[in-house]
């Protein structure tokens, strides 16, 4: 069937699938933390406050955020924080964690191993069989303690602050330590995961824990099921857009598409892809809907084609110079503006992109900045990755 006639999705029919589907319309919200979570797949969690405020923005009481999230991550385990897509922190719900392990993790894990030992054979450290000795010890250390700081553990397991230099006589020559190093290889290999952060639920630094058991699944299975939930959340999508999100060479995306029996479909920017069965229209919500998005949103990055939802004149101000969105404002299914904390707490926001949007439009989009200044309280939220309009705002 050639693309003119595979069945049309437009712009329409995928703003009403984002809205219902990532819980943003106001009756789509959900009640728990792992409802948000199963829904989008992985929320990012590079940087934690995106985590607990892209839950919020999608629950039906948003002052639970911070109490439902920290119990979903540290009390239930119901998620949790590990290494995906294109070598990123996210949060997933636990039940995913070996297909994500096996589909994404397990090349990405060889390749960091491999350089970790190249960095230090080159810096005349121990090698790769002291290594693993201290990687047992710290292991052993994790299943006694339950959860741990990298300082706590280099206490206990001294070898753990040796140091060796890298990438000598280059720009970015530096220094690490093996526990800095190690932890990261054990974290992308499914044995660590990060644990409850030292700070408040905005805190960069986390204690490390052992990983969930899981079981090893099959890489080529385990990539499959992969993208069909993801296209079950986020579809349609284009083979462009999976292999970006998927951080998988084309073959793998390709091979995953087959073997769930993908539909094609065709949208403004070529072919796209939903899974089998999911042709037909979404209802779209009864009402228009607004939201304040953190940075890093899922539902912001999860396409690399953005053009259906973002003005392609809004990306300068909304996006730093590696591709992270900043916080968004969004109003029936398209980013129209931004938004920031200052010092004193005050959400304030600002409308970028003026069509459509009237009074019902402003009051909404203000209803959505106070119910988060309601929930977030006197806690301060930096963006790690800032972008132009962010940091307009965020000063005044």
């Amino acid at each position: 069937m050639g693309a003119a006639g595979l069945p049309y999705v437009g712009v329409a029919e995928r703003r009403a699938r984002l809205a219902v589907r990532h819980r943003l319309a106001v009756g789509a919200r959900a009640g728990r933390p792992e409802e948000v979570a199963a829904s989008l797949v992985a929320l990012h969690g590079s940087d934690p406050a995106t985590v607990y405020v892209a839950v919020g923005a999608r629950l039906t009481e948003a002052a639970r955020a911070v109490a439902e999230t920290e119990r979903a991550l540290y009390a239930d385990r119901t998620l949790v924080r590990m290494h995906g897509m294109r070598h990123t922190v996210f949060v997933f719900p636990t039940e995913l964690t070996a297909v994500v392990h096996a589909s994404t993790g397990l090349a990405v894990a060889a390749r960091e191993r491999a350089s970790l030992v190249k960095d230090m054979a080159k810096a005349g450290a121990p090698d790769a069989a002291w290594l693993k000795e201290v990687e047992e010890s710290t292991l052993a250390l994790l299943a006694r303690r339950g959860e741990a700081t990298a300082a706590e553990l280099a206490r206990d397991e001294p070898r753990l602050r040796e140091q060796f230099a890298y990438a000598v006589g280059k720009s970015y020559e530096g220094v690490h330590t093996v526990s800095t190093r190690l932890l990261r290889v054990l974290g992308v290999e499914g044995k660590v995961v990060r644990g409850r952060p030292l700070g408040s639920w905005t805190s960069s630094q986390f204690r490390w824990a052992l990983a969930p058991e899981h079981p090893e699944l099959d890489v080529v299975g385990a990539q499959a099921a992969l993208l069909r939930r993801w296209l079950t959340a986020c579809g349609p999508a284009t083979e462009a857009d999976l292999k970006w999100w998927t951080g998988w060479r084309v073959t793998e995306v390709r091979r995953a598409l087959t073997a769930i029996g993908a539909c094609e479909v065709r949208l403004d920017e070529g072919t796209g892809y939903v899974v089998e069965g999911d042709v037909e229209p979404v209802p779209a919500p009864v009402e228009p809907w607004a939201a304040l998005l953190p940075a890093l949103d899922p539902t912001a990055m999860g396409c690399q084609n953005r053009d259906w939802f973002l003005s392609p004149e809004l990306r300068p101000a909304l996006f730093d110079r590696s591709g992270n969105v900043g916080p968004t404002v969004w109003w029936d299914g398209r980013v129209v503006g931004a938004w920031a904390q200052r010092a004193d707490g005050e959400i304030v926001w600002r409308v970028l992109e003026e069509k459509g949007l009237g009074r019902e439009a402003l009051a909404a989009v203000e209803g959505e900045a106070e119910r988060l200044r309601e929930w977030v309280g006197g806690t301060r939220i930096t963006p790690r990755f800032r972008t132009p309009v962010e940091r307009e705002l965020a000063t005044g």
